[in-house]
């Protein structure tokens, strides 16, 4: 205690200039998120923490800054780390060059594979980093009866979790029909955590259903697609995650709903990003920008991405540049383009230039022991067979750049009794096959979207549980690319007859993830999207889009290992229909 007090006490010391300050930024123009302005002003920094700002102050080091902005690191509210496929470490580094120095992350992916051995490797890959990765613990594993997940994670389970600091509360409550229904073991979880923050899933939502759920103590949610939705949600309370990422990018439809009155019930979240995108794009710099540019003042934009995430989760002196809060801190080129200069991490230089320049890590917390085999049945090309029974097919219609989906009703054409696909139509087959338990489980269903004109693609991320998933056009071939997922231990892979795959990226951390940094998984990620666009593929991102399509909470039509779901219904369905 005698030392935190010395320590304080030379804190309070350099607040007032008596002593030199460790850094001083000089001649910014700070971002103040309370008054809403910008002013001309120097910045101290004592032992990683923001002591003041003034025009009068010393450092032991002393940056010149002028004609630049003084902002707070960037926090995303709302991230998947295992839909960037890097490691926690190797997102971090991809991230801070474009000024963000928090997220909050759900780790339900790993989860769902690994259950609490998932979510330890997540803790310790991102434990000794200069950059914060708080978690939520998660809510649905599995997500749902209709899916075979790898792992069961129950209240007792998540009571080991509170005692871990950077788990702040209990993750997006997607079953929300087992929330209305009052199903016993989603409100223990609920009940556990009443005291922290409980995120919510709610997508399309309202009325008294809304309400009910609302008050068993959920305080946001990131699912909203359309304007009406959202602003019955903000106006119940809820903190409104306006997401833009790769699958879901819903900052167009949201923004005008942002206003002086009411920014703060609103933040930026991303949710799920592509590696390709964090390397194209960047984060939520890319989202300022975006905001911006479309009319939405930069400083409340930047009370979007910083103040109203940490306050909401209750991340204290965080999220402003003021004294007391902890010196995470972006200087900016230019305060509507927000290009990064640099990025202070407890006040201490990580990014220059837009290049990582420090970036230290415990190699203790390196350890990458998540390997974990795909346990599949043996397949045949039988197994994928569709037997035509007559009538009209249920067929999944992707939504282009949303994770929901449409049900169509198909005549489709059939040979010996058994579904044909159409090339010409764009009406493939698509398949999940269970691979936590080897226990035979394929799900048969057909989607309209992809437009291959030959070949298979075949990838282990498929939400939330993570089994295989699968389209292609010929059951020889869709068998093919399920074996080679499952020959390399997880990971993407496009093949085109029976012969080696064209393209593969293998995933070693439970099928999800790689250990590899951003620039290697990006080529390896541009060569399977190659592959696949050579195949005939007209969708923009064929593996994010596939992996969604077997997430059976999204409305409206998914595919499990189970069966089809009809989301609306929450139950199996069957593929044909009497006409």
């Amino acid at each position: 205690m005698a030392d935190r007090i010395e320590t304080l006490k030379r804190r309070i010391r350099a607040a007032r200039g008596q002593i030199p300050a460790d850094l001083v930024l000089k001649g910014g123009s700070v971002v103040n998120l309370f008054s809403g302005k910008s002013q001309e002003s120097d910045v101290a920094i004592f032992d990683g923490v923001i002591v003041g700002f003034g025009l009068e102050y010393h450092g032991k080091d002393e940056v010149d800054v002028s004609g630049k902005w003084i902002s707070p690191g960037f926090i995303d509210g709302h991230l998947h780390i295992e839909s960037s496929m890097l490691s926690p470490s190797n997102l971090a580094a991809a991230l801070l060059p474009h000024g963000t120095t928090t997220i909050v992350a759900d780790p339900h992916e790993i989860a769902n594979v690994m259950g609490l051995v998932g979510i330890d490797y997540m803790l310790r890959d991102s434990r000794s980093i200069p950059f914060d990765i708080f978690f939520m613990a998660p809510s649905c594993v599995p997500a749902t009866h209709l899916e075979t997940s790898g792992a069961t994670l129950d209240a007792s389970d998540l009571r080991g979790l509170m005692e871990e600091p950077r788990i702040l509360g209990l993750a997006e409550v997607m079953n929300f029909p087992g929330v209305l229904a009052g199903d016993p073991q989603v409100l223990e979880k609920i009940l556990l955590f009443r005291n922290r923050v409980v995120d919510g899933h709610c997508p399309m939502l309202g009325g008294y259903d809304l309400q009910a759920y609302l008050s068993a103590g959920i305080g946001s949610d990131h699912e909203s697609t359309d304007p009406g939705e959202a602003l019955e949600k903000m106006e119940n309370g809820m903190m409104v995650m306006i997401r833009e990422g790769t699958s879901a990018r819903n900052l167009d439809d949201l923004l005008p709903l942002v206003n002086e009155k009411n920014s703060g019930r609103f933040c930026f979240v991303s949710d799920d990003l592509h590696a390709e995108d964090i390397q194209m794009r960047g984060h939520l710099d890319f989202v300022l920008r975006k905001a911006v540019r479309s009319g939405l003042d930069p400083i409340t934009a930047i009370r979007l991405a910083t103040v109203n995430p940490a306050s909401f989760f209750g991340l204290k002196q965080r999220g402003a540049i003021a004294p007391g809060y902890r010196a995470d801190i972006v200087v900016l080129n230019d305060l509507n383009e927000f290009d990064v200069a640099s990025v202070y991490k407890d006040g201490r230089l990580v990014v220059q230039d837009g290049e990582l320049i420090d970036f230290s890590r415990n190699p203790s917390d390196l350890r990458v022991d998540q390997h974990k085999p795909l346990k599949i049945a043996h397949l045949s090309p039988e197994h994928f067979r569709i037997p035509h029974p007559g009538g009209r097919a249920r067929v999944i219609e992707l939504v282009p750049g949303q994770i929901t989906t449409r049900t169509r009703y198909e005549k489709v054409e059939s040979v010996n009794g058994f579904v044909k696909t159409d090339v010409g139509g764009d009406l493939l087959k698509l398949s999940v096959v269970e691979r936590h338990k080897g226990s035979g489980n394929i799900g048969l269903g057909l989607v309209h979207g992809f437009g291959l004109n030959e070949g298979a693609i075949a990838s282990s991320v498929a939400h939330d549980s993570h089994n295989v998933i699968v389209i292609g056009v010929s059951d020889e071939e869709i068998c093919r690319a399920v074996e080679a997922v499952r020959d390399m231990g997880g990971g993407l892979a496009v093949v085109r007859g029976n012969n080696t795959p064209l393209a593969t990226t293998p995933l070693e951390i439970g099928g999800l993830m790689s250990n590899r940094p951003l620039g290697s998984v990006v080529e390896s990620l541009r060569v399977v999207k190659s592959a696949a666009s050579d195949l005939g593929c007209q969708c923009e991102e064929p593996f994010m889009a596939l992996s969604f399509l077997a997430l059976p909470v999204i409305p409206e039509l998914k595919l499990t290992d189970k069966g089809l779901v009809d989301v609306n219904r929450f139950e199996i369905v069957p593929l044909f229909v009497d006409d």
